[in-house]
């Protein structure tokens, strides 16, 4: 089977397991995992590559995989990429996906998290960006500013989150953040190496990583 990502989105098994995975961050205390990010993640991905004028199927394949990285959460978030790779493997097998495809989308799966991650294709790579280009003040669940934990603070920081692709250059995180809520220091207290798998991921797509803040460059 020639998979598309309708037939992705469209699955309710899969819709299940991202809706639990949420429910079980949400209740560990961790910003928002559901719909909203696992949509900007492989919409990001899928753009990045077709911007840099890899052929749409690998753009595709980008794009699926960015949906269904995060379902492991729903089994524990230790180890949760290589979790979500392994259940998107029996999803996807259960659909008689081609191997070909199954294997890109489990690799850039499982190496999505900086704990263990590395970019080993360009569609893992692309990935890799988009996930941590996913910085906002709407991922931010608790209501109660007084008991913000670092991670609140940075993330509720953030008022705008944009990546520009510039082909044969760069790619550019650009974030305009509230330094009256969290420092940029704070920012790269807990991001620096998430900013470093990103210098990694555009590497492997020829191209250098920039990072700026308030319209200052800083990578």
């Amino acid at each position: 089977m020639k998979i598309r990502f309708e037939d992705i989105y469209k699955n309710p098994e899969i819709r299940l397991y991202i809706e639990r995975a949420d429910e079980s961050m949400r209740a560990m205390g961790y910003t928002e995992h559901s719909f909203a990010h696992v949509h900007k993640v492989a919409n990001w991905a899928h753009e990045i590559l077709l911007k840099l004028g890899y052929p749409e199927r690998d753009a595709e394949l980008a794009r699926i995989a960015g949906y269904m990285h995060d379902m492991g959460n729903m089994i524990n978030r230790q180890d949760h990429a290589q979790n979500s790779a392994l259940m998107a493997f029996y999803l996807l097998k259960e659909m008689q996906v081609e191997p070909d495809d199954i294997a890109t989308i489990v690799t850039a799966i499982g190496n999505h998290d900086e704990g263990s991650a590395f970019p080993v294709n360009p569609i893992s790579a692309a990935v890799i960006l988009a996930d941590k280009a996913d910085v906002r003040c709407s991922r931010v669940r608790n209501k109660d500013f007084a008991t913000f934990d670092i991670h609140d603070r940075v993330n509720y920081s953030v008022k705008k989150s944009e990546l520009h692709v510039e082909k044969d250059s760069h790619i550019e995180l650009s974030l305009q953040i509230d330094t009256e809520i969290c420092a940029v220091m704070d920012y790269f207290e807990i991001f620096m190496e998430r900013m470093l798998l990103c210098r990694k991921a555009a590497e492997k797509l020829s191209l250098q990583f920039r990072l700026t803040i308030n319209q200052q460059r800083i990578l």
